[in-house]
């Protein structure tokens, strides 16, 4: 970024923490980018004519003479077709080794989409995951996070949603990942044949993790002018955000503000909210879904950040290693979709609220005859029955690997249903049984 004639620069710096400066400086408005000592810099809060900078790389030998240089807007990122494709760093910079992107400049972070122009949302998101589109199945406008230890493999699955999604766009934004997973996704992406519709914005773990605070909105910004301005359908990925949140801690740590719950700062809530409340369905038919990975921290719930994502969102995908089968699969107790009621059996056949709610029912049992074994209690033939239902229902369905169609996850989930019960234990209605269950 270069400077520009008449710019005022600055040169006293009041104030020097480990992340910022404070400067005194009129005519600055709210999250304007500058330059201290050539390194990058926004402004993140003002008090009278007192400005402080978070420095993304950071403040050391950053002196008190050092040159302050403002820039006069927000970040911004050059929207247009050529967005495809491509990867780019977290201040919308090429990392893949092609040219500069052409097109409008468009500030990002902006204010989310106004009420008037949502409509409620009513098109289903697939993904082949029978996990997610057979119980727990996404709508665009959506906003919904994988919940997921850190040693499980969400980046993959984030691969696999990113690769089976019906969409016309899918924007990643990966912050902390390490060198491996970035190769990971644009390996994936290549091989795959589907670079020409994803946009990845990434921060690695060589990159100061300040920087992460910008990933969301690149991406954000790139998915309004698809979905607002082509009436695509767009699918955010982000991965992860409580790495997003640890970059905000940071900051606000070192500008000594007081922490609030978990060192998490006291502006956690609208900070996700800003990100999130960006899913939106337009009327026209663009939309913008977010699917979020959020990793816990010794499987903590309760932590700040898990909490206040719940408050948000519509709904969490949660992840578990199944230990009957040895994979990882979506767990369908603590997994919700909110506005799933609003596609299935509408957008997907007339008995899939039927077959999802029988299926867990008996899941739930296998649940409770599981518990009944380690307690040492005999089974019964039921018992016995779902417990074997449940391991094929995991195999078949549950587990991430698994690929199908939504019409072949349902034909699936009543093959299970003819093998392992009879007519009276399942408990459909006999309009879809008489369709359905051929002997």
């Amino acid at each position: 970024m270069t400077t520009q004639a008449f710019q005022r620069i600055y040169t006293k710096l009041q104030q020097i923490t480990k992340a910022t400066v404070t400067v005194q400086a009129t005519g600055v408005g709210n999250e304007e980018m500058a330059m201290v000592s050539g390194r990058l810099s926004q402004v993140v809060k003002i008090m009278g004519d007192l400005v402080t900078l978070q420095i993304f790389s950071g403040t050391e030998d950053i002196g008190t003479d050092a040159e302050v240089v403002f820039l006069g807007r927000p970040p911004v990122l050059k929207v247009g077709e050529q967005l495809a494709g491509r990867f780019f760093n977290a201040f919308g910079q090429p990392i893949d080794g092609g040219p500069e992107v052409e097109g409008k400049e468009v500030e990002i972070g902006g204010p989310s989409v106004n009420p008037v122009r949502r409509m409620q949302p009513s098109e289903l998101i697939t993904t082949g995951i029978a996990g997610i589109d057979l119980n727990n199945t996404l709508v665009t406008g959506q906003k919904i996070p994988f919940f997921a230890d850190p040693d499980q493999p969400f980046n993959q699955v984030m691969s696999l949603v990113a690769l089976r999604a019906e969409a016309d766009k899918i924007i990643l934004g990966g912050m902390g990942l390490s060198n491996d997973d970035y190769l990971y996704y644009k390996s994936a992406f290549e091989n795959a044949g589907v670079l020409d519709r994803i946009i990845s914005f990434v921060n690695t773990t060589e990159n100061p993790p300040v920087e992460r605070l910008l990933v969301p909105d690149m991406c954000l910004a790139a998915a309004e002018y698809f979905a607002a301005e082509k009436n695509e359908k767009v699918l955010v990925l982000l991965t992860d955000m409580t790495l997003f949140c640890d970059a905000l801690s940071i900051v606000s740590n070192r500008m000594d503000q007081i922490p609030s719950k978990d060192s998490m700062p006291g502006s956690l809530y609208s900070d996700l909210a800003k990100i999130y409340e960006k899913a939106v369905q337009f009327p026209d038919g663009g939309s913008i879904t977010i699917v979020a990975v959020t990793t816990l921290s010794g499987g903590d719930i309760t932590h700040a950040i898990p909490d206040n994502t719940g408050y948000i969102t519509e709904g969490q995908l949660f992840l578990r290693r199944d230990s009957d089968i040895s994979k990882v699969i979506v767990d369908p107790f603590r997994s919700l979709s909110r506005l799933k009621q609003l596609v299935i059996g509408k957008k997907t056949r007339a008995d899939h609220p039927q077959v999802m709610n029988t299926a867990i029912r008996l899941y739930a049992d296998a649940a409770n005859a599981k518990t009944k074994m380690e307690n040492g209690f005999d089974l019964t033939d039921y018992d016995e029955r779902v417990l074997r239902f449940a391991k094929e229902y995991s195999l078949h369905l549950l587990a991430i690997d698994v690929n199908l169609e939504v019409d072949d996850m349902l034909d699936t989930t009543w093959s299970l249903f003819r093998k392992h019960f009879s007519k009276a234990e399942v408990g459909i209605k006999e309009e879809f049984m008489k369709i359905h269950w051929k002997e």
